[in-house]
């Protein structure tokens, strides 16, 4: 039995990246408890939601949609209301990063950093939240309710250490982690408290949660450099951050808007 102050039943939901490692998981989490979620993706898999999200008690839905595409985002928000109703959370999941197999240039020094890698991650991680925002979470506004929820991250609050990085240099190539994946998650703080305070006459809160990495067979290499700076001694779980979707997107955070939850093993403590 769902503890009534927790409780989403009944809610509809958006989440946008649905379909990756952690959109997943917030997926699910809410499901479970009776709420009818939205995957908004780039591509969507009824097939991977049938079998993953089927015998839930909420009903999930996969939509194809570009984030940072007005005129998707409009589309997607229609589907939702006609099959699910009206949205009550929106959880702003969706984002790029660069991936280890990015061309050089992207995760070379600073000074040469692309111009083009940084459009692109902003377009997504930045303005793809705020038409996301302008979209859903204006409807939400215009019905006096709902929950926004902005994923964040620790290189939001704190920038990279690159001597977690440095080993990847030993081919003979050096190797920094990006700006852009920072810049994007720090603006993300003010975004939130922007709208938070904008949209609080309409009954819509808007919180930042700050995530540290999930495991996901990162190799030994980046292990060691990595889990050193974390006083919990281990990079988290993919299911560790569900309790912090579960509480921003019910009532147990009724009064809590424009704030930041960090949940990141520790390592901002340091």
């Amino acid at each position: 039995m769902n503890d009534p102050l927790f409780d989403v039943a009944g809610r509809v939901a958006v989440v946008t990246g649905g379909l990756g490692q952690l959109g997943r998981q917030f997926t699910a989490t809410l499901a479970a408890r009776g709420a009818h979620v939205a995957i908004i993706d780039r591509t969507h898999d009824d097939a991977l939601v049938a079998e993953r999200f089927g015998a839930l008690p909420g009903r999930v839905i996969s939509l194809a949609a570009d984030i940072t595409r007005r005129e998707e985002l409009e589309a997607a928000l229609a589907a939702v209301e006609g099959e699910l109703g009206a949205p009550a959370i929106l959880i702003n999941n969706a984002a790029l990063d660069s991936p280890p197999d990015a061309p050089a240039a992207e995760n070379g020094p600073f000074e040469s950093y692309p111009e083009a890698s940084w459009d692109k991650v902003m377009e997504v991680n930045v303005k793809g939240v705020l038409l996301a925002c302008q979209v859903i979470g204006g409807r939400m506004a215009a019905q006096g309710r709902g929950s926004v929820i902005n994923v964040a991250s620790i290189y939001g609050l704190v920038s990279p250490d690159q001597r977690i990085y440095a080993y990847r240099a030993a081919s003979g190539a050096p190797f920094f982690k990006p700006i852009a994946y920072a810049a994007s998650k720090s603006a993300l703080l003010n975004m939130t408290r922007y709208l938070a305070t904008y949209w609080a006459p309409q009954g819509v809160r808007v919180n930042t949660v700050t995530f540290a990495g999930v495991f996901n067979q990162q190799d030994e290499q980046f292990l060691a450099g990595y889990l050193p700076k974390v006083p919990l001694g281990r990079m988290a779980r993919e299911d560790e951050y569900n309790g912090a979707i579960l509480f921003l997107a019910s009532d147990a955070s009724a009064y809590m808007t424009g704030s930041n939850l960090v949940i990141d093993g520790g390592w901002t403590a340091w």
